[in-house]
């Protein structure tokens, strides 16, 4: 599958909580694509403090929720990965918060796509280019809620924008 964003200009976002939002960063990193995004204060994550390797900014409060929106409400759009078919949580809010500053989202389940990254990422890639993301942001549940996200995350974030053969 050709990329059609360069890495030199498609920019991963996230807020970098466990799971989905890590898998994405560590992608990006392994890869050089630019990433960053928002934090709550105090680079505040379920496992502690979120490592300084990760490009944040700190919000004015350590709540989720205004992490959360900031990453919607800048992003060009929100992609938002989970492995159940229905969205629950911080990951409805993001559905929320993209759809309240009319940023688009797409919903890639690994239930819906019968655990298919090849098909995802067909889905994501064609979602990026119809409205040219260079700025997308990441989300989807916690390592607690969803162990196996972030497996989920790197491998259609893999087949999508292939390292260069």
């Amino acid at each position: 599958m050709q990329n059609p964003t360069p890495a030199a200009t498609l920019r991963i976002r996230s807020g970098g909580q466990t799971g989905a939002d890590r898998a994405a960063f560590d992608w990006a990193i392994a890869r050089g694509v630019p990433h960053g995004g928002w934090c709550p204060k105090g680079r505040k994550a379920e496992d502690g403090v979120i490592d300084a390797r990760y490009h944040l900014t700190e919000t004015p409060t350590a709540l989720y929720e205004q992490r959360t929106e900031w990453n919607a409400r800048d992003a060009d759009a929100t992609v938002i990965f989970t492995l159940a078919p229905a969205l629950t949580g911080g990951s409805a809010l993001t559905a929320g918060m993209a759809r309240k500053h009319r940023r688009p989202c797409l919903h890639l389940s690994r239930a819906a796509f019968a655990a298919d990254p090849t098909q995802a990422a067909g889905a994501l890639h064609a979602f990026v280019a119809a409205n040219s993301v260079t700025d997308l942001n990441i989300a989807g549940p916690r390592a607690s809620t969803e162990p196996e996200v972030a497996s989920w995350v790197a491998a259609v974030l893999e087949a999508a924008f292939p390292l260069p053969a």
